[in-house]
C-alpha cells in the first residue's frame, strides 16, 4: 500500500513545483544591453518606382570572355521626384548588395537576348562597384511577358529622356534668342533717344522764337 501513495505523492509534488513555476509573480527583470532604433536609408527615398520585377543579372567578363553572375534580386526603375530622371537598380535578394545602378539615357537600347525570349541585354555606364564603369549586362526574368515588360518600360523611358533634353535644349535656345533681341532693342531704343545735333543758325532761330512768342500764329 506504501508503494501506490510514494508515486501519488511525488506526482503531487511535482504539480505544485510546476504551479509555482508558472505562477506570474508580477516582477519586471531590465534587458542588459539596450538597443536603440536606427534609421535604414537605401537611398530611394526621394525617388518613385516605376517597375518593380525578380530577375537574375549577369555581367560579361571581357578577360574571361564569359557571362557572371552578378546576383538575383529584384530590379527596380526608379524616377527621382525633382529632376525625373530615371534610374535603373538591382539588389541581390538576401543581402541587399547592389549588383546594379545605372541611369537610363535616350541612348540606351534594349535587345532580346540571342537564344532567349526571357532575357535582354544592353551597354551601360554601371556604378554598382562604387564607381563608373562600361557594362555589358544581361538580365533574366522567369517569364517572357516580364521580359517584354521591362524591355518596353526602358524604351518609353528612353524616348522621354530624348523629348525632355530637346524641350530643355529648345528652351536655352529660345531665352538666349530673347535676351539677344532684347538687348537689340533696348540698343536701338537708346539710338532713337539720342539728341539730334543742332547748328548754330537753328540754335540762333530757335532762340528769337523763344524771345518773341507772339510772332508763332
Amino acid at each position: 500500500m506504501a508503494s501506490n501513495t510514494e508515486p501519488q505523492h511525488k506526482e503531487e509534488q511535482e504539480e505544485e513545483t510546476a504551479a509555482a513555476q508558472e505562477e506570474d509573480t508580477g516582477a519586471q527583470v531590465a534587458p542588459i544591453v539596450r538597443l536603440q532604433e536606427v534609421a535604414v536609408t537605401t537611398g530611394e527615398e526621394n525617388e518613385d518606382s516605376l517597375l518593380d520585377l525578380k530577375a537574375k543579372l549577369y555581367r560579361f567578363d571581357k578577360e574571361g570572355n564569359q557571362w557572371k553572375e552578378r546576383g538575383v534580386g529584384t530590379v527596380k526603375l526608379l524616377k527621382h521626384k525633382e529632376t525625373s530622371k530615371v534610374r535603373l537598380v538591382m539588389r541581390q535578394s538576401k543581402t541587399l548588395k547592389i549588383c546594379a545602378n545605372h541611369l537610363v539615357l535616350p541612348s540606351i537600347s534594349v535587345q532580346e537576348h540571342a537564344g532567349s525570349d526571357k532575357s535582354c541585354v544592353w551597354h551601360a555606364t554601371d556604378f554598382a562597384d562604387g564607381e563608373l564603369k562600361e557594362e555589358l549586362l544581361c538580365i533574366r526574368f522567369p517569364s517572357v511577358e516580364n521580359c517584354k515588360t521591362f524591355k518596353e518600360k526602358i524604351e518609353e523611358i528612353a524616348e522621354s529622356q530624348g523629348k525632355k533634353t530637346g524641350e530643355s535644349e529648345e528652351a536655352t535656345s529660345t531665352a538666349n534668342l530673347l535676351e539677344r533681341l532684347s538687348v537689340g532693342e533696348s540698343k536701338d531704343q537708346e539710338e532713337k533717344t539720342k539728341e539730334v545735333p543742332v547748328s548754330a543758325e537753328e540754335k540762333k532761330n530757335e532762340d528769337v522764337k523763344q524771345e518773341n512768342p507772339s510772332d508763332e500764329k
